[in-house]
């Protein structure tokens, strides 16, 4: 076994990769770029070595630098993580001639399965069933627009060298190919160094299943069971878990020996996983392997009771696989949420900039439920513009889906997060989506659900009488700290406190009173409903846990005029709680309008200006692109909302800009 390794990447996987390696008594090093110097995974590892400036290009992805590293620190093996340098095969080459270990495959492996368009290649020889498309590369717009109407529209554009989402585009006509075919080829270049895309035909209402393999150097491969990976937003995974719903023993099987007959054919010798495009029948055609550890390992994790990371690093020292086949059982249900730093309101832009609140659910397992959260961040950090999104994973197990779902619910009420946008209150309406909870999934579910993008939403009926009893409970705590505040003038006669409140959630007012009950608080409503609320929970905490009615929940609470801000089931609601008196009042008080700002074109999102499509004086019709903006790796149209003539622009390319700053101002 290695005395050292060394993680060439960053974040959570980082920070992941430390934990099982410090459980096997193995020393770890990180590398840093400038802008990770005061990473969690920097701090988590036994040493730390710095490897060059922000940008990717110029840091993570020179694998000299981490050779480098190595050599500096005496590490014997190299864990790549995912993303980065994890699926070229020149890394292993350079390991092994600089006498290093690769934690993951053979480079042969990497060369056969990790680039798209030779994996599909290698898998029509292997009488493997794919997905129909070109897989020539495309020189040109023009070329990929011939080749996408001999396909049949729709069609996807995809990155030979990518993953995670980058470089991918679904097109539905010659158009969109030719914005399709230069966003790919740009978005690819930038990610992974390689421009290289390909088209194949889009399946529509299509399931994304994806079977989990292991090999060892000694001709052993198993497969872990599946994991559904269906609910996806720009082609990147939101939602994953493992059993998939869709599937039955018979299907899993063959999947499994499919994905085994696969990795057997190129050696393979780590972990790795096998991706499928699923029809509702249940019929499935090879879509790529991933020659890595996958983000979503955690959930096939907590099903086998199996650490893959831990595997990974024993296969790459050369023990043989310590189960056979049958050794593997499924056991529970696991749901993991991806946590991105982006704004679902604004069309899931990136967010960046300093984390001020980081509060992470309690981890553990109790009563059978069993809550994980692997991130790489803390309290204070920042999130860069530099890097993926994605800032940690939830991760939820129980006996049945269901009660899986609810945990996930549940913990992701508990998450706070505060000085960036993040999806969580996305993730939880998810959650609550009677389609979500059914399993009838498909990879066009949000598209489908959510045609409009996404809102925050008031709650309503029983959900806001939840919110009302909530923001009673909470406001009759703090009124009873200020009574026993010391040192207050005696009145010249007792006074008899007004225990009749009203709750203002949105539209929706509740008019109850309220007493103490021995460490909670009962509400009675007007119309004659009873309400008793515990919690241990204390202010300025920014979550609230405690039961209504014996039923345990989670809020997020943040400070209110005359309120709290209350969030829970993806539902947000500012909610003020009053006496009578003030009700009456402040039912007379005017609302505020804001202007009209529709003529400014703002950004956003925070990020680096690539293109500006237009200039001063032009007419533009609405749909039609102005500006290209690039954030965390993803470039970005940005299209007109309206008709108009381009007034003034106030950017220009190569500019790094803030959120809701002027791009340009129409006349």
């Amino acid at each position: 076994m290695f005395a050292k390794i060394l993680i060439a990447n960053r974040g959570e996987i980082a920070c992941r990769i430390i934990k099982t390696a410090r459980r096997l008594g193995i020393a770890t090093v990180a590398v840093y770029s400038e802008a990770d110097r005061d990473a969690l995974h920097v701090e988590m590892a036994d040493e730390a070595v710095a490897i060059g400036p922000a940008a990717a290009a110029q840091s993570y992805l020179l694998i000299d630098n981490i050779v480098e590293a190595c050599r500096q620190t005496g590490a014997e093996a190299v864990h790549p993580g995912y993303g980065f340098l994890s699926e070229r095969a020149a890394f292993p080459e350079a390991l092994a001639a600089a006498g290093l270990t690769f934690i993951g495959p053979n480079p042969g492996a990497i060369r056969a399965m990790g680039d798209k368009i030779e994996s599909k290649k290698f898998a029509n020889a292997a009488n493997v069933t794919t997905v129909p498309g070109h897989l020539g590369i495309i020189e040109d717009a023009e070329s990929a627009v011939m080749i996408a109407a001999d396909i049949g529209y729709p069609v996807m554009i995809k990155a030979s060298a990518g993953g995670g989402g980058k470089g991918m585009r679904i097109a539905f006509d010659a158009a969109q190919v030719r914005e399709g075919f230069a966003r790919a080829r740009s978005e690819a270049a930038t990610a992974f160094g390689d421009d290289r895309v390909f088209v194949e035909k889009f399946i529509t209402d299509p399931r994304h299943i994806e079977i989990q393999v292991l090999g060892d150097k000694h001709g052993n491969v198993v497969y872990l069971g599946e994991r559904e990976c269906s609910i996806q937003r720009r082609n990147q995974k939101v939602l994953e878990e493992a059993p998939s719903p869709l599937l039955d023993e018979a299907t899993r099987r063959l999947m499994g020996e499919q994905a085994v007959a696969l990795a057997k054919a190129v050696h393979y010798d780590s972990a790795g996983t096998v991706e499928f495009v699923a029809g509702q029948d249940k019929s499935f055609f090879f879509l790529e392997m991933n020659t890595r550890l996958q983000v979503e390992h955690p959930v096939t994790e907590l099903v086998t009771g199996l650490d893959l990371v831990e595997e990974m690093i024993r296969i790459a020292a050369g023990e043989p696989l310590r189960i056979r086949q049958e050794d593997v059982v499924m056991r529970g249900w696991a749901v993991e949420s991806r946590i991105y730093a982006e704004d679902p309101t604004r069309g899931f832009m990136p967010s960046t900039g300093r984390v001020r609140t980081y509060r992470p659910p309690q981890e553990g397992t109790d009563a059978g439920i069993t809550v994980r959260v692997d991130s790489g961040l803390v309290e204070g950090g920042e999130v860069s513009i530099y890097y993926d999104p994605m800032i940690a994973k939830l991760i939820t197990h129980a006996p049945i889906r269901s009660l899986a779902v609810a945990a996930q619910a549940r913990a992701l009420d508990a998450f706070a997060i505060d000085g960036i946008r993040h999806n969580i209150p996305f993730l939880s309406t998810l959650m609550t989506h009677p389609r979500w909870k059914e399993a009838r999934l498909s990879t066009a579910f949000i598209a489908d659900e959510f045609p409009d993008g996404f809102a925050n939403h008031v709650p309503t009926g029983v959900a806001a009488r939840r919110f009302a009893a909530v923001a009673g409970a909470i406001d009759h705590l703090l009124n009873q700290r200020k009574r026993g505040i010391s040192g207050q003038l005696h009145a010249a006669r007792p006074v008899a406190f007004d225990t009749a409140r009203v709750a203002r959630v949105g539209e929706q007012h509740f008019r109850f009173t309220i007493v103490t009950t021995g460490g909670g608080a009962l509400l009675r409503f007007e119309d004659g409903g009873l309400s008793e609320v515990r919690s241990t929970w204390r202010p300025g905490a920014p979550v609230w846990t405690g039961t209504i009615d014996g039923a345990s929940v989670a809020f997020q609470v943040r400070p209110h005029l005359n309120g709290v801000l209350l969030m829970h089931g993806g539902a947000v609601a500012e909610v003020q709680v009053l006496t009578t008196r003030e009700a009456e009042l402040a039912a007379l008080m005017p609302v505020k309008v804001l202007g009209d700002s529709g003529k400014v074109v703002l950004c956003p999102m925070p990020g680096l200006v690539t293109a500006i499509r237009v200039t001063v004086g032009q007419d533009v019709k609405a749909g039609e692109p102005l500006a290209v903006v690039e954030a965390m790796k993803m470039e970005n149209v940005l299209l007109a909302e309206r008709d108009g003539t381009i007034a003034s622009i106030a950017a220009k390319p190569g500019d790094s800009i803030a959120v809701d700053a002027v791009l340009m101002e129409f006349a």
